[in-house]
């Protein structure tokens, strides 16, 4: 299993930098789980960690399926992708 974080201030450059990992870990047959870890005051956009999560899952569809939703557990708002890709 494989980790990614974002913040949920994240930027696009960043975001597609963190796409291209996501893709090379998924086509390496790896579980993903991607999370927005909320710092502070942060944790009152909770929709924002929401919506970067969704579009990471809509980005990999081709490649991944969702196996969780996306939840908030604590400071984190984490989602599980598992590859679609057999090795």
């Amino acid at each position: 299993m494989k980790e990614i974080r974002f913040g949920p201030n994240t930027e696009e450059h960043d975001y597609q930098f963190k796409l291209n990992h996501a893709k090379k870990f998924l086509e390496d047959g790896c579980k993903l789980k991607a999370y927005v870890f909320f710092k502070g005051r942060s944790i009152i956009h909770k929709e924002r960690g929401e919506i970067l999560l969704l579009k990471l899952a809509q980005d990999l569809e081709k490649i991944a399926k969702v196996d969780d939703m996306p939840k908030l557990e604590g400071k984190k708002m984490i989602i599980m992708l598992s590859s679609l890709v057999k090795k």
